[in-house]
């Protein structure tokens, strides 16, 4: 983990930090996609907001 520079947010320093890691082999390759699509999960599942359809005010 690295430490945040004033005005920079840790969390995205240190997602940095591992995607500019260099696999080491096959398997160590493949775990850092996984982890690369998990965070890109996780985010379009936060920013999912649902169109309501059946708005009562039609």
């Amino acid at each position: 983990m690295t430490k945040a520079k004033p005005g920079l947010d840790k969390n995205l320093s240190n997602v940095i930090d591992e995607l500019n890691e260099a696999p080491v082999n096959s398997h160590h390759a493949q775990q850092i996609q996984q982890d690369e699509n998990d965070r890109r999960h996780e985010d379009a599942r936060n920013h999912h907001k649902p169109t309501d359809l059946t708005h009562p005010h039609s």
